[in-house]
């Protein structure tokens, strides 16, 4: 039997690199060679909090890959190509897959979360799933057409339009796309709040210097001050309390809000923060995950093809390039803090 490493949670906090069987696709599937796995920032309680849907599992789910085979239903002309991964694998049955709307399907499966991802040489996805590379695009800027694709649905989920003032609570690599993002879609002023400053400072070196630090500084005068008004739309990506509020003090009259960031804890706001949602009559939306279907609601290759354009350059936000012997350490250096991070990767060129 054909094995490969890969790292299998057993457990909560139980990550361990071994050699597991290399999975083969079924009919309607590929298998993929990982060329480039990216860390989310919501595989650290995934790992060692939480838990995935079951044990063992591989996680994973920012990633692409070669396709070096094929199922028995699947295009010939898709092997030796690069690709990335729609991670999401719909049930097509609900209501919500009836009208191509997989992001809230209610009975998916994930790769990473649900099934086996790609913290591992080889992984089978189903050929939908595949967004094939265009010219001039690397295998690591096509492992984070995943938090490239959520940063546009965010935006376009909060209407971005040309000549808004902009304001992102949360400095991460998604807040860094989705500044971005806001200045190629035409805002006229891009504002980021984090509370470490290593991230603001990371944020300045990448051309994002109107910059914030929320522990020390009041957010809503600040903005005030560089916009008169306030923001015309603010993106809330740090999934806590106090940053939900500063955009919602941030907002001008009438502005939009839109909620991104996945909580750490309980969502608490102060009477003082609904009062400006009534005040100033926001539109305070949701948004999860990606537009995946026909174009041109498919998020994915509009990132994927912006990306190679130069519209958006995702590989100054790759700080931390690991070979898959090394992921490890890598992820612990996230969960501790020890050092900064942008955005940690495992990639076949740091000599896997």
């Amino acid at each position: 039997m054909d094995t490969m490493k890969a790292y299998v949670l057993d457990g909560i906090g139980d990550l361990n690199l071994r050699r597991v069987p290399k999975p083969i696709p079924g009919k309607d599937e590929v298998l993929l060679r990982v060329i480039a796995c990216g860390v989310c920032g919501s595989d650290i309680p995934r790992i060692y909090e939480k838990g995935t849907y079951r044990f063992p599992t591989i996680p994973g789910h920012e990633f692409a890959g070669i396709v070096e085979e094929i199922g028995a239903n699947v295009d010939p002309g898709l092997l030796g190509r690069m690709a990335a991964v729609f991670p999401l694998i719909p049930c097509r049955c609900c209501s919500s897959c009836e009208i191509g709307d997989y992001a809230t399907c209610t009975s998916y499966d994930y790769k990473g979360s649900r099934s086996d991802g790609a913290f591992a040489e080889y992984v089978c996805v189903p050929a939908w799933n595949l967004i094939v590379a265009p010219d001039g695009i690397s295998g690591e800027e096509l492992a984070m057409a995943e938090p490239a694709a959520v940063a546009f649905h965010a935006l376009r989920r909060g209407r971005l339009e040309i000549g808004d003032r902009v304001l992102i609570s949360g400095a991460g690599p998604i807040g860094l796309m989705l500044a971005q993002w806001a200045r190629a879609g035409g805002a006229s002023r891009v504002l980021l709040a984090d509370v470490d400053d290593r991230k603001l400072d990371f944020a300045k070196a990448n051309g994002f210097t109107d910059v914030i630090n929320p522990a020390s500084s009041d957010v809503k005068a600040w903005v005030s001050e560089l916009t008169g008004a306030g923001v015309d739309l603010a993106v809330e990506g740090a999934g806590h309390p106090s940053s939900w509020e500063n955009c919602l003090r941030a907002a001008r009259p009438g502005g939009r809000v839109v909620l991104m960031g996945n909580p750490a804890g309980p969502m608490g706001l102060s009477q003082n923060g609904y009062w400006e949602m009534l005040r100033k009559q926001l539109t305070v939306v949701g948004t999860w995950n990606s537009d995946y279907a026909e174009m041109p609601k498919n998020e994915w290759k509009l990132a994927v093809g912006a990306m190679a354009e130069g519209k958006i350059q995702v590989r100054p936000l790759i700080t931390h390039p690991v070979s898959l012997d090394d992921l490890r350490d890598a992820i612990a250096v996230m969960r501790d803090r020890s050092e900064f991070c942008n955005k940690v990767m495992w990639t076949i060129s740091k000599g896997v």
